[in-house]
């Protein structure tokens, strides 16, 4: 990864096309992004999935960098979704070998950034080595005070949503909530990780155009970028592509345009 400056730049420049002015790109605070394109990167060079994971995870390793350099502070990656259990025992061995290779190989120049590491998904029903992992990655990265890390593990959202549905009725069984003081506040209240922010920006590379059960409340109002690119090969380039066009964006999250 290298090592990151203290002070992280909050705003990128790019050429205008009206060579009188410059034009700043916004940088999302919270971006979003589903790692996609790892089996079919391999399978274009004859090789095994699993080293198309391993490409996606030292890829992984180059959009942290950049989005901290960047000034993003808040950067979810969709790694396992609740879904990939359905692919053979050997993918999902290997997907879980390189989990726990990539945070005890990597932590340290996590650390050297100042990067919080935390989780988000269906964590209890995970591998107790893996578990294990989660929690020391959370728990030493804990007072790291620069972008926030979020990986998305064993997620899906749908899943989340239902557990939110059960923590809230929990409440008003127990009565510690009528059903009619039930908003959105309260479900949002309820999410694997509540004091995240809503991602601004959402990225999927691949040339795939869903959010496949990714952040499906959370999304509601993100802007959405999509590239035809594979992701071991989604560079800071295209994440810069991807900034300069959320820049255009005229969010108005439902109200008039102005």
């Amino acid at each position: 990864m290298g090592r990151i400056r203290s002070g992280l730049r909050s705003l990128l420049r790019r050429k205008d096309p009206d060579p009188s002015r410059d034009a700043v790109t916004r940088i999302p605070v919270h971006l979003a992004v589903i790692m996609d394109g790892n089996g079919r990167w391999a399978k274009q060079r004859s090789l095994p999935r699993k080293a198309g994971h391993r490409a996606g995870a030292e890829n992984l390793r180059r959009l942290v960098d950049a989005c901290a350099r960047a000034g993003v502070r808040y950067l979810t990656v969709f790694a396992f979704s609740t879904e990939n259990w359905n692919r053979s025992a050997d993918e999902v061995a290997s997907l879980m070998d390189l989990f726990v290779e990539f945070f005890e190989r990597f932590d340290p120049e996590l650390a050297d950034a100042g990067v919080r590491v935390r989780f988000c998904g269906d964590l209890d029903a995970l591998p107790q080595r893996i578990l294990e992992v989660i929690r020391t990655s959370e728990r030493t990265s804990r007072g790291r005070n620069g972008m926030q890390l979020v990986v998305a593990f064993n997620y899906g959202s749908r899943r989340e949503l239902a557990h939110a549905a059960r923590e809230i009725a929990r409440d008003v069984a127990e009565g510690r909530l009528r059903p009619d003081e039930v908003d959105e506040g309260t479900l949002s209240g309820h999410l694997y990780l509540p004091d995240v922010p809503d991602p601004d920006l959402l990225i999927r590379p691949s040339g795939e155009y869903r959010l496949s059960n990714f952040l499906l409340w959370q999304a509601a109002y993100s802007e959405l970028w999509f590239s035809d690119v594979l992701w071991p090969d989604f560079s800071e380039r295209d994440l810069q592509e991807a900034f300069a066009s959320y820049s255009k964006r005229n969010r108005r999250f439902g109200g008039a345009e102005s």
